[in-house]
């Protein structure tokens, strides 16, 4: 269950960091600001849930390194960002990290 809520907290990590960038850019931003403020909470909470299982570092790793990759691929699709050869490359290093650190966690 611990992994599932951290595939959660990511999910509305990625949602959170798109959010900022989308606020303004909306007619009502003052409004609009909820979003990533909902958003952060139920992301914490998330976080916090699965670190009562998982160990903190490879939680918080996992957490950030594929909320980074997220957030930069869906600025890419989603406010035309864009990424050069160099960074799409260090991006699969993170992902390659994660996956590494995913597969090395002690078992409980």
């Amino acid at each position: 269950m611990a992994w599932i809520a951290l595939l959660i907290a990511v999910v509305t990590e990625i949602l959170w960091g798109l959010s900022l960038k989308w606020v303004p850019t909306t007619a009502r931003p003052q409004l609009a600001a909820l979003v990533p403020i909902v958003l952060s909470f139920l992301n914490m909470g998330l976080l916090a849930y699965a670190m009562r299982s998982l160990p903190a570092g490879t939680a918080y790793a996992i957490w950030t390194g594929l909320g980074s990759v997220g957030v930069a691929v869906g600025g890419m699709f989603l406010f035309q960002d864009r990424i050069s050869l160099p960074q799409a490359g260090f991006l699969l290093l993170i992902l390659v990290g994660v996956v590494g650190a995913r597969l090395t966690v002690p078992q409980q």
